[in-house]
């Protein structure tokens, strides 16, 4: 396959490095949130752990309604609202199951630290590609985006691992999920930076749509707060990433949901 060393980004790196400079600052701004939402779910799961399963139930609530309208925002998809994925799971938080140790919104806890490692993982991948020449020439702009939105995710990561570690159960350290050898064989196949933010983009939708069906799919509130003070930052990466492609985000009346990973792909 051949490297296309002359691939630039659809917008110039001045406004890319801008365009990444806010996402940082809107990253920063969304820590304290993140992290005091994440203390009060751990709380809840840790006193709601012997709940009756008949408690759990669908949530569309205020939470999740302004999570929904805050991400339309930075949605790229030109569709229709799409119907939410069926429920993860239909046992109460924290409860044993024979099926594995995550269960309940611990098994969507579980899935969106996964679903933070891989993306950490791909462009660490991405990083390490340029490095060797395989991408061809890559823009300051564009490691300096990849390098930002990989701590960032890092960090959501390491949020998300306290509510599990915090529960009582083992933290998620690599990539738990059936796709996870499909996408690593996919950036081995990356031969250009477009290659890779093409890939990367399909990683933020899901994380991005993944989080806004977390709202309105689990029981607890701190649980809903968590995941949609994070939400905002997984789709102003998309967006980015949809710029720098020259596919320009067309805003919906709501993001959809069609794109959000499924808590059978995790393999805990």
């Amino acid at each position: 396959m051949t490297v296309d060393r002359t691939w630039e980004p659809a917008i110039g790196e001045a406004e890319l490095t801008r365009l990444t400079r806010d996402m940082d600052e809107a990253h920063r701004a969304t820590l304290p949130l993140m992290h005091a939402a994440g203390a009060g779910l751990t709380e809840e799961l840790r006193a709601s752990g012997q709940a009756d399963a008949g408690r759990r139930r669908f949530l569309l609530g205020a939470g999740g309604v302004a999570a929904a309208l805050v991400l339309a925002a930075c949605s790229s998809s030109k569709g229709s609202t799409s119907p939410a994925p069926a429920s993860p799971a239909s046992t109460a938080p924290g409860s044993p199951s024979a099926s594995g140790k995550y269960t309940g919104d611990l098994k969507v806890v579980a899935l969106a630290t996964a679903l933070e490692n891989q993306a950490v993982v791909a462009y660490q991948t991405a990083l390490d590609a340029a490095k060797a020449g395989k991408l061809g020439t890559v823009p300051p702009a564009v490691a300096n985006f990849i390098t930002t939105a990989m701590g960032q995710h890092a960090d959501h990561a390491k949020a998300w691992n306290a509510v599990l570690t915090g529960a009582g159960l083992p933290a998620i350290t690599g990539v738990p999920l059936t796709n996870q050898p499909d996408t690593l064989a996919a950036l081995g196949k990356a031969a250009s930076t477009a290659d890779v933010a093409k890939l990367a983009l399909q990683l933020e939708d899901q994380a991005a749509q993944t989080y806004l069906f977390a709202t309105y799919n689990v029981t607890s509130p701190a649980g809903i707060a968590t995941a949609a003070s994070i939400a905002p930052v997984e789709a102003m990466h998309a967006a980015i990433l949809n710029y720098v492609l020259g596919q320009y985000p067309v805003p919906d009346d709501f993001l959809p949901t069609d794109k959000a990973a499924s808590p059978t792909l995790l393999t805990v």
